[in-house]
């Protein structure tokens, strides 16, 4: 395993409750060879001393921009060249706010202006604060300037509520950061990911979806990741829990997902449309349909085509397709590949025990030029050789 010896990380702790797991990060980090400094907003003060971070560290913790006496120790610009990596953690919506801003009214996030070092956030705030579309737009703002996220975590949260706002827990924090240190062929690329099924809702009650266990996708991110990506998944409605390390957006229907990846897509190095989304979806009744007839006619319209649009764009993602089909495999993902214009297809045929709420997949490769075949293995390890495959094409279509 891969360690942080000789890595010199600044810890920035801004306000919150999680401050208190910054100060296992550090424990952590420093168990794995890893020399820490601690800078704090006048906010994590609140929550934390600096004097636990000065005895966990064993350095005195830097909080004041205009202090005197601490800038000629070391300046906000000393501190910022002196670090190999600067992460942040908790982060929290204030912290996203300003530094999307551009802001430099303390001494984190001036010297978070001022680096030349990585950039990684671990946010940590309310499920109702994450999902805020402002701060949506200051992540998508983030993310698109090259900053790496990590997290969040769903759960419990201290307010008493449950969902997106957790900071990730020290521990996975600090794997995903000796993670870093083994360059993968992803290496700094921002990757985004669909996965899963939508459900296209009929009425409050019922709603029409598809097979797709969002098992394929997840395995994709997680190799991604690997791989060294910073990886966003937006994921349908699944029961599999968020890889490590990796940022989730929960969306329900086809709309909601042309929204998230739209919204994201801005920032992104590569697209990987690994989501079963609904081609067509149906008028929504206002209340419960009733049992009146023998037979009923659902009204459908057609849902928004994310990959053509994506692939459309005048700066666009390196983009990567699925398609499952029941026949003809490869004439119908090459007939898709060529319409939406995409740089790889990823075929699978689907049916009874084929591709669907099965662990086992295979995969029929598509380029414009050529194929490649990779067999039948678990999801995992076929997520491995399509990303290594990915990477090969990312890299010579940017070389080129």
């Amino acid at each position: 395993m891969a360690t942080l010896s000789g890595q010199k990380i600044l810890l920035g702790v801004t306000g919150g409750i999680a401050a208190y797991k910054a100060c296992e990060l550090v424990r952590e980090l420093k168990t794995r060879g890893g020399e820490v400094r601690v800078v704090m907003t006048p906010a994590a003060g609140e929550f934390v001393t600096p004097l636990t971070f000065q005895a966990l560290s064993g350095h005195p913790v830097s909080q004041n921009l205009l202090d005197t006496e601490e800038e000629s120790a070391m300046s906000h610009i000393a501190l910022a060249r002196w670090a190999d990596r600067i992460v942040v953690a908790p982060a929290s919506a204030n912290f996203l706010a300003r530094l999307a801003a551009g802001m430099a009214d303390d001494l984190l996030s001036t010297l978070c202006l001022a680096r030349t070092a990585p950039l990684i956030l671990a946010p940590a705030m309310n499920q109702a604060m994450w999902l805020n579309p402002a701060t949506k737009a200051n992540v998508a703002t983030l993310t698109s300037r090259g900053i790496g996220f990590l997290g969040p975590a769903e759960g419990s949260q201290a307010c008493g509520e449950t969902g997106p706002g957790r900071m990730m827990e020290p521990k996975d924090i600090a794997d995903h950061l000796e993670g870093l240190d083994t360059p993968g062929p992803l290496a700094g690329v921002r990757v985004l990911v669909t996965a899963g099924p939508t459900r296209e809702p009929l009425d409050p009650v019922r709603y029409l979806t598809n097979r797709s266990s969002g098992k394929m996708g997840y395995a994709v991110a997680e190799a991604a990741l690997a791989a060294g990506a910073h990886v966003t998944l937006v994921s349908g409605p699944t029961g599999l829990a968020s890889p490590k390390g990796v940022r989730r957006i929960d969306v329900e229907s086809a709309a909601a997902m042309h929204e998230a990846v739209m919204d994201e897509v801005a920032g992104m190095d590569l697209l990987i449309a690994a989501a079963a989304v609904a081609d067509y979806a149906p008028e929504t009744a206002p209340q419960k349909l009733k049992k009146s007839s023998q037979t009923i006619a659902l009204s459908l319209h057609r849902t928004p085509d994310i990959l053509a649009e994506v692939a459309s764009l005048p700066s666009r993602p390196f983009t990567v397709g699925f398609a499952a089909e029941t026949e003809n495999l490869e004439a119908h993902a090459r007939q898709k590949l060529l319409a939406k214009n995409l740089d790889l297809i990823a075929a699978n045929q689907v049916g009874e025990g084929l591709g669907f709420d099965t662990d086992d997949n295979a995969l029929l490769v598509l380029w414009a030029h050529g194929h490649q075949h990779l067999d039948k293995a678990p999801k995992r390890r076929l997520a491995e050789r399509l990303i290594s495959l990915i990477a090969d094409h990312y890299h010579a279509k940017h070389s080129a």
